[in-house]
């Protein structure tokens, strides 16, 4: 007997014609959908006016361990499954890993449908630099926990998505304007793609006090990369072992800057460096 296949479905962040068409077959289609709210899958297949035909079961984080077991089973002896989550694509910040993880131990087929996402939907909006990022899933939820993550991300070069609870989010940005400073410029994304959907630009100071007067909604916030800023001293001592060495003030100058990042201009390296005779 042929095994059947887990199917990861990227589900609506808000609109339900965001739903792609491959979405909609596998709604239709699958043997069973295992999503993390049945309620909410429901009322998303009668918006799109699909009857699904199998069975609808719950996967959350709760019971995702329990329910593993007999999905797999159930894939091994030819089943199509299809995982869904609330909103988005599922193990991103939701439940679905035990499951994928135990698919592919068990040598069974996977495919995804790929869709919305509140990563990249709130990083492509946001109109900060998005060639390089990162995903922190949820800040952490305590003070101390969370003063600790967020100097980790003091020297992270890399633009930064994470999601935040609304009813935390006025604490997180005010840890993050002590953690941070407050200049760093952030983005905070709310109801990404609904009806209300809101985006603020601004510093860290700035929307900490914003969100102090309570926020709504999903929220998903994109922090700006830390400026890397090399030290000059240290600059100018590289360039002088160079010179040392035979190279033209120059020709060194323009060396330390390529193999430094955050080095000021050749110009003002340059400029340190005639200082540093006198």
């Amino acid at each position: 007997m042929n095994p059947g296949r887990l199917l990861i479905g990227a589900t609506p962040l808000g609109q339900p014609s965001d739903a792609s068409a491959r979405l909609v077959s596998a709604l239709a289609r699958a043997d069973v959908i295992a999503a993390e709210d049945t309620r909410r899958i429901r009322t998303l297949a009668q918006a799109l006016e699909v009857k699904p035909a199998g069975r609808i079961v719950s996967l959350y984080d709760q019971n995702e361990a329990a329910r593993v077991p007999a999905l797999v089973a159930e894939i091994a002896a030819g089943a199509t499954v299809l995982l869904v989550s609330d909103a988005g694509m599922p193990l991103i910040s939701d439940p679905g890993y035990r499951l994928v993880s135990a698919c592919i131990d068990s040598g069974l087929p996977i495919s995804c449908l790929p869709g919305p996402s509140a990563v990249t939907t709130a990083l492509a909006v946001s109109g900060l630099p998005s060639e390089r990022f990162c995903f922190e899933g949820f800040a952490p939820r305590r003070h101390s926990a969370r003063m600790t993550w967020l100097a980790t991300l003091a020297a992270e070069s890399r633009t930064c998505v994470f999601f935040e609870s609304p009813r935390r989010l006025a604490e997180t940005l005010k840890d993050a304007v002590e953690a941070l400073g407050p200049d760093r410029e952030v983005v905070v994304c709310r109801e990404l793609t609904k009806t209300h959907e809101e985006i603020l630009r601004g510093s860290l100071a700035e929307l900490a006090e914003w969100a102090k007067e309570g926020v709504l909604g999903e929220i998903t916030v994109v922090l700006a990369g830390a400026t890397l800023k090399a030290d000059v001293e240290s600059l100018v001592s590289q360039v002088q072992d160079l010179v040392e060495q035979g190279m033209r003030v120059k020709d060194a100058c323009a060396q330390v800057i390529a193999t430094n990042p955050g080095s000021p201009s050749r110009r003002e390296l340059y400029d340190a460096v005639l200082r540093s005779r006198d």
